[in-house]
């Protein structure tokens, strides 16, 4: 029971990411709806990222960079529940 509590909370956490990469890509009007909804969505998967983005640091491709810490913290979820789903 607590595992399935467990599993329901990342999945849900991995969405919310997802939402958050995807939105991220897009210009947004800061006093739109959706911007409070991005903001929204940084406060919730920040926590997690920021001590990801402290090792890894965005990786330089000339004058832009690219944030790898989203996608180490997908592996890192995806491992922890096929981890849980087998027991």
């Amino acid at each position: 029971m607590v595992v399935r509590v467990v599993v329901d909370v990342i999945q849900l956490y991995i969405v919310l990411l997802f939402a958050r990469l995807i939105l991220s890509w897009f210009p947004l009007d800061p006093w739109s709806r959706l911007a409070r909804l991005v903001r929204a969505l940084a406060r919730v998967t920040d926590p997690v990222l920021t001590p990801i983005r402290r090792v890894m640091p965005p990786l330089r491709l000339g004058s832009t960079a690219v944030d790898l810490s989203p996608i180490v913290l997908f592996f890192v979820l995806e491992i922890v529940l096929s981890i849980l789903q087998f027991h």
